[in-house]
């Protein structure tokens, strides 16, 4: 992992042995945030993520900074390009996934969910959109939609002509606007239904549980084939309540359920006798839960101990 004065600066708080970085370290550290931003919306994993930060960092090293007009654009083009070779690699390991996959969810800050448009492209409602795009079409979706990069600066960064990423923006944003989540909640409507949700839950009492779903509510499992999951998504309030109730109410003694923010939005940590066991996302439409994402995948709670620092 890079993190030493051999590896680079990839790891957090890395620096040479003179404790003075040079000027491609410096530039780099100055926006990895940003491309590990770029990196995780476009691959939906922290860990593959920072795997594309690595590779980015060992060919920024070698580049001659008097030949870089723009040195973001071109960290950018790089970690695109490098997350756009791993996401065809994420393809064919989601194809024999056990279940249903979802995103790697990441412990986030209060000033994400305070920047709106970031948290919306981050969540995990809009990330899921952003798994029916094709490669390409995702990468010029979230550089031009989300990080607002040229249609000249893509171009160069997925090898196409300009011309050529205006119309595939356009179909993207089509193609995402027919899926995209709606309208987010108020923070006060927020807070209340998780509020409520997390009662209904630590109670076991069904009807609080069918009170604060929405009618359509979806529950999607990722056990990744190690813990169990649902296997495939529940649908409707009724369903769903049912099975939160009987499956979390008989573990009620052992159960503890702490909210935080996850991707920028409201979440629930689910511990059984103190061990993390699972993340619990969640979307919220006029005050009601209209998604349920539960990650118990242990390789995806991984980096669950420490908040991520997004940025745009």
């Amino acid at each position: 992992m890079i993190g030493t004065s051999h590896a680079g600066p990839g790891g957090r708080g890395a620096r040479p042995h003179d404790d003075r970085p040079d000027a491609a370290t410096q530039t780099f550290l100055a926006h990895r945030n940003l491309l590990f931003t770029v990196a995780y919306e476009m691959l939906g994993s922290a860990a593959d993520a920072e795997d594309v930060l690595q590779e980015t960092w060992l060919r920024w090293a070698g580049v001659d900074l008097a030949t870089v007009r723009d040195q973001r654009a071109y960290l950018v083009r790089i970690t695109t390009r490098q997350a756009l070779t791993r996401l065809r690699t994420l393809g064919r390991r989601k194809e024999s996934y056990v279940g249903p996959w979802l995103p790697e969810p990441l412990l986030t800050s209060p000033d994400v969910a305070e920047d709106v448009e970031l948290a919306e492209s981050v969540s995990m409602a809009m990330l899921l959109v952003l798994e029916t795009l094709k490669p390409v079409e995702r990468a010029v979706f979230v550089l031009r939609d989300v990080f607002d990069f040229g249609y000249d600066e893509i171009a160069e960064a997925v090898d196409k002509s300009p011309a050529a990423v205006r119309q595939i923006a356009h179909r993207a944003r089509e193609h995402v606007a027919a899926r995209r989540p709606r309208a987010g909640a108020s923070a006060d409507d927020v807070r209340g239904a998780l509020d409520a949700f997390q009662r209904a839950v630590e109670t076991g009492d069904v009807q609080s549980l069918v009170d604060v779903l929405a009618p359509d509510v979806v529950l999607l499992g990722d056990g990744g084939g190690v813990k169990q999951a649902v296997p495939r998504p529940i649908v409707g309030v009724d369903k769903v309540a049912r099975l939160l109730a009987g499956g979390l109410g008989r573990l009620s003694e052992q159960l503890s359920l702490q909210p935080v923010q996850v991707n920028g939005h409201p979440a629930l940590v689910v511990r059984l006798d103190g061990e993390l066991d699972s993340v619990v996302a969640m979307r919220i439409d006029d005050g009601l839960v209209t998604g349920l994402y539960a990650v118990r995948n242990p390789e995806k709670l991984a980096r669950m101990g420490h908040e991520h620092v997004l940025s745009r």
